[in-house]
C-alpha cells in the first residue's frame, strides 16, 4: 500500500489537506490509487497461493517421510524373521535390518521436518490470509469513500456554476440589461405618443384654414346670389 494512496489517506490531515490541494484532479489521482492497491492485492494473492502450494508439499514430504520410515521398519521386521527361519544368514539379516532401521530414522527425522516446516507454512499462510482481507476490506471502503466524493464533486460543480451563474444575473448583467430595455421602450412609447399629438395638432390646424376659407366663399356666393336677385327684382328676403 504503497504511494499517492498512503499519502491521501495515512498522512495527518493537514498534510493530507495540502497535498490534496497541489493535485490536479484528486479524483483521478485517487482512482489511480485504487487501481495500484488492486495491483498490490493481486500480488498478494499470487503470493498467498504460492505459500499454500509449499505447505502443502511440505505436508505431502512429512506424509511421505512418516511411510517411509514404517517401510523401512517393516522390511527390518522381515530381514530379522527370515534369518529366524534360517531363509537368510543371520549376519546378513543383522546387517541389512540396521540399514533398514537407519534410513527408517532418517525418514523420520525428515518427516519431522517437513512437519516442522509446514506448520510454518500454515502460520506465515494465515498471516497473509489475514492481510489479503484486511486489504480487501481496505480498498472496499476507499472504493465506498471515493463514490461518495464524487457525487459530491459533481453536486459541488454544479452548485458553484448555478451560483456563478445567479451572482452574475444579480451583479447587473441580465437585470440591468432588461430595466435599461424597459426605460428604452418606454421613450419609445412617449415618443411615439409625442408624435400622434404632434400630428393631431397640425390636423387642427388645416381643419381651421379650411373651414376660415370655406365660410369666405360662403358670404361671398350670398352677395353674388342677392346682386342676381337684385337684377331680376326679386326681393330679398325671399333669399
Amino acid at each position: 500500500m504503497a504511494g499517492i494512496f498512503q499519502r491521501l489517506f495515512k498522512t495527518g490531515e493537514s498534510q493530507a489537506h495540502a497535498l490534496v490541494d497541489k493535485l490536479e484532479d484528486p479524483i483521478k489521482i485517487s482512482d489511480q490509487a485504487i487501481r495500484d492497491l488492486k495491483k498490490d492485492l493481486h500480488q498478494s494473492l499470487q503470493s498467498l497461493a504460492e505459500v499454500k502450494s509449499i505447505g502443502i508439499r511440505m505436508n505431502k514430504d512429512a506424509d511421505d517421510a512418516k511411510q517411509l520410515a514404517q517401510d523401512y521398519e517393516r522390511k527390518a521386521m522381515l530381514l530379522l524373521q527370515k534369518a529366524e527361519s534360517g531363509e537368510l544368514d543371520a549376519s546378513d539379516a543383522d546387517r541389512l535390518a540396521g540399514e533398514s532401521l537407519t534410513r527408517k530414522e532418517e525418514a523420520a527425522a525428515r518427516a519431522i521436518e517437513c512437519g516442522q516446516q509446514a506448520a510454518g507454512q500454515q502460520d506465515m499462510v494465515a498471516k497473509l490470509h489475514n492481510n489479503v482481507n484486511d486489504l480487501k476490506s481496505k480498498i472496499a471502503s476507499y472504493e465506498n469513500d471515493l463514490t461518495m466524493l464524487k457525487a459530491r464533486a459533481k453536486t459541488a460543480d454544479a452548485t458553484r456554476k448555478i451560483n456563478q451563474r445567479m451572482a452574475n444575473v444579480d451583479s447587473g448583467g441580465t437585470v440591468a440589461l432588461l430595466e435599461r430595455m424597459k426605460e428604452k421602450v418606454d421613450e419609445e412609447e412617449a415618443l411615439s405618443q409625442a408624435y400622434g399629438e404632434m400630428g393631431d395638432a397640425a390636423t387642427s390646424v388645416d381643419d381651421e384654414i379650411s373651414k376660415a376659407l370655406a365660410s369666405g366663399s360662403s358670404v361671398k356666393a350670398k352677395d353674388s346670389l342677392a346682386e342676381l336677385k337684385a337684377k331680376m327684382g326679386m326681393s330679398q328676403e325671399s333669399s
